[in-house]
């Protein structure tokens, strides 16, 4: 059980006799609940303040120092209304190990097996192979922002729900980079999904009443960057009362309308849908939404599932269409982080 809109967060590290090294600090953009391996990441953390990285450093410390890891550890963190929660502490690699490598310039399995080797954290910063200052909490300034997101392989198995959850669906993982989030999620959208994000269109929108409050903004800002809303009878009502125009569409427990108004369904499959945004609720309307999401894998259009992933798509969009792309290598992107000014 997780609370209600936890952060989840993830620290990989090397120790050795009570030295710890953070080497990055990575926020998930869905919330706890939904598995590390199914989640998009970002690095640095885009929402985390100094205080809350402070208090994850002292805790990986502690936690390192005591279980007296001699090499790597990832910890899994949730932060709830303030409140720091550890999820899990495993002393081995992660899966995030290679994302946190490429985007940070730093060789933590060379690390770690060095360490592992006899020698000690601060030997590894004299040679060059940890950085001399700082620690993955508090990368310098200007930094890339580097995106982590899984590759689903619901293209091959339609029968498979795409409401993601506490059990690992991903096979494969990609990374976006850039200056900004925006741009750098766009990019890993697009290594992801055969098209990434669409920039024009029409969005579907349905969702769970408990989502319906924190979606209204992102919502908004799709139809601002000229995208058609069609939403169904519930969530059209809740948007049309904040100043969003939707057209309203029938459910698919309904039917077809008198006047042969088609259902949300019937809109995927004739190819009206450019993306859907499709929070899942209770028993009935939960298997609504199922038809809903395996239509959208049927016909190849991007269904985003939560909230969290909503707003962070929207950003995405926005960059698209606003921003331009920075073209480098993962090189190029490294050499410009400048440890020795942290």
């Amino acid at each position: 059980k997780y609370e209600e809109n936890s952060q989840e967060i993830d620290v990989d590290a090397v120790a050795r006799r009570g030295e710890v090294e953070m080497v990055a600090v990575v926020e998930h953009v869905e919330q706890a609940g939904v598995h590390s391996g199914d989640s998009a990441c970002a690095l640095p953390p885009i929402t985390l303040g100094k205080e809350e990285i402070e208090r994850i450093r002292h805790s990986t410390h502690a936690i390192a120092a005591g279980v007296g890891v001699r090499g790597l550890i990832n910890i899994q963190f949730a932060l709830a209304s303030d409140v720091l929660y550890v999820l899990e502490a495993n002393p081995r690699a992660s899966r995030t190990v290679p994302f946190v490598s490429k985007a940070t310039g730093v060789p933590i399995a060379k690390a770690a097996a060095r360490i592992m080797a006899g020698e000690s954290i601060a030997m590894l910063r004299a040679g060059g192979v940890l950085p001399r200052f700082g620690d993955g909490g508090q990368l310098p300034a200007g930094s890339p922002i580097s995106v982590k997101e899984a590759v689903l392989p619901f293209g091959r198995f339609h029968g498979v729900d795409t409401v993601l959850g506490p059990e690992m669906k991903s096979t494969g993982e990609v990374m976006g980079i850039d200056t900004s989030f925006g741009v750098a999620f766009a990019k890993s959208q697009v290594a992801a999904f055969s098209g990434g994000l669409p920039t024009r269109g029409t969005a579907f929108v349905s969702l769970a009443n408990r989502d319906k409050r924190s979606a209204i903004f992102p919502v908004k800002r799709l139809s601002d960057l000229g995208f058609e809303i069609v939403a169904t009878e519930g969530t059209a009502d809740i948007l049309q009362r904040n100043g969003v125009p939707a057209r309203l569409t029938r459910k698919q427990f309904e039917g077809v309308g008198p006047g042969g108004e088609p259902t949300a369904v019937e809109l995927i499959n004739a190819g009206e849908i450019d993306l859907i945004i499709n929070t899942p609720y209770g028993v009935g309307p939960r298997r609504d939404g199922y038809e809903i999401r395996t239509a959208a894998v049927l016909r190849g259009v991007p269904c985003i599932t939560t909230v969290q992933g909503l707003a962070a798509a929207v950003q995405g969009i926005d960059s698209l269409l606003h921003d331009q792309p920075c073209v480098k290598s993962i090189q190029e992107h490294v050499q410009g982080m400048h440890w020795d000014n942290v």
